[in-house]
């Protein structure tokens, strides 16, 4: 399915129309050599808007065009051909780019500031007041999970970790338009889904979000609408729901049956279909929703970890006010909320186990004593007899000489 969008205010579910932020018509970009041939057609005639609260999805094999679209978005790239629109202006405008968060597919950043330092230096890029800076700071290493690691380096941190501090920085100038390149690259699969839950709250509360990803999944749970590319050209533009619905398909979701409900059921429906396919078979849940439980247990049997923590809930400046309601197979949530009892096997507290400090004790092996001076052994009879000998051959050499 391919359909392309002219209107310059487009329709949104409920009917009302939603602003465009990001329009392309006609978008071309080819790269040449050193003569001036041209060597690859990156991006062919490439058509689409996306709106304000929207979660647009770019997807496509690899090199089919979609990092040089959001370079060409973000005016890193000139077009050789075409037309883009980024809140009415042209990328390259200077206010504009002060209204774009970036996270690009490679993280770099300065590898000898720590995390607080890292967002302190981008904030003050887009001339935020210093106590603003130290609040978005503050909240975002909470929210990526980082606020334990202010000390290390960012040289020093993982690929995931450097992902997280990496959002992070995409997000300290409160952005209206978020692209996110590969997000997803390197985490665990409880940072994907925090990342995947932020890009949700981000889009309730009027945020444009374009996401560029290789994982389906995370596209499937977050998107709106996407893009598909194939060798520089869109191949299928919409929703999720127009793209992957299949109207001659449907499927009867119930509760354990016994077998004689079972097979009259099938019998009825077998005589209405003829020759069709018909299956029956339980309904599994995916992957991530079973790590997720795992993880859910072990936390609350007190287990340690010297790795990420979960994040907390979004930062208080980027929800603006706005409560977001999770989804109910989220189990996010549920990660950072404390347990309601402790459980057995949890230590009990340290107020009611410490012994009491013995100050004498503590006073006398903190007191500095006045270390004595070394003493000289004694010597030998054998040493003193053997200095006697030399001393006496030394008197005869000397008395020869003279």
């Amino acid at each position: 399915m391919i359909a392309t969008e002219s209107n310059p205010k487009a329709q949104t579910a409920g009917g009302k129309s939603a602003e465009v932020v990001v329009s392309v018509r006609g978008l071309t970009k080819v790269f040449k050599d050193f003569w001036g041939r041209a060597k690859a057609r990156a991006v062919d005639d490439v058509d689409f808007d996306v709106k304000r609260g929207e979660v647009f999805g770019l997807l496509g094999p690899n090199g089919s065009g979609k990092s040089t679209t959001v370079k060409m978005l973000l005016g890193l790239l000139y077009p050789t051909k075409g037309h883009i629109e980024v809140f009415g202006q042209s990328p390259r405008h200077v206010q504009t780019k002060a209204r774009i968060g970036y996270l690009p597919e490679e993280s770099y950043l300065y590898r000898y500031l720590n995390s607080r330092e890292t967002l302190d230096f981008f904030g003050n890029l887009f001339h935020l007041d210093k106590n603003d800076r130290e609040k978005r700071a503050e909240q975002l290493l909470e929210m990526v999970g980082l606020n334990q690691t202010l000390t290390r380096t960012v040289g020093e941190f993982s690929k995931g970790m450097q992902r997280r501090i990496g959002l992070a920085q995409a997000l300290i100038n409160d952005p209206d338009l978020v692209i996110l390149d590969e997000p997803t690259a390197g985490l665990d699969p409880i940072g994907c889904r925090e990342i995947k839950d932020l890009i949700i709250a981000l889009a309730e509360r009027g945020k444009t979000v374009i996401l560029s990803s290789h994982l389906l999944s995370d596209v499937e749970d977050v998107c709106d609408r996407v893009v598909i590319y194939y060798g520089g050209k869109i191949q299928a533009i919409g929703t999720l729901r127009e793209l992957l619905s299949k109207p001659d398909t449907l499927r009867i979701t119930t509760p354990v049956l016994p077998r004689e409900t079972m097979e009259r059921v099938l019998e009825i429906i077998r005589n209405d279909i003829g020759n069709g396919e018909v299956r029956v078979d339980n309904p599994t849940q995916n992957l991530e929703s079973y790590f997720l439980e795992v993880v859910e247990k072990a936390k609350k049997a007190a287990q340690q970890t010297s790795g990420a923590q979960s994040g907390a809930r979004v930062a208080e400046y980027l929800r603006a006010g706005v409560e977001t309601k999770p989804a109910p197979d989220k189990v996010l949530e549920k990660l950072t909320l404390p347990t309601a009892a402790t459980p057995a096997s949890a230590p009990v507290s340290s107020e009611s186990t410490a012994p009491a400090v013995n100050e004498k004790k503590l006073e006398s092996l903190t007191k500095t004593e006045p270390t004595p001076e070394p003493q000289k052994p004694a010597p030998t009879p054998e040493k003193t007899e053997d200095l006697a000998k030399a001393d006496e051959k030394l008197s005869s050499l000397l008395g020869k000489k003279k």
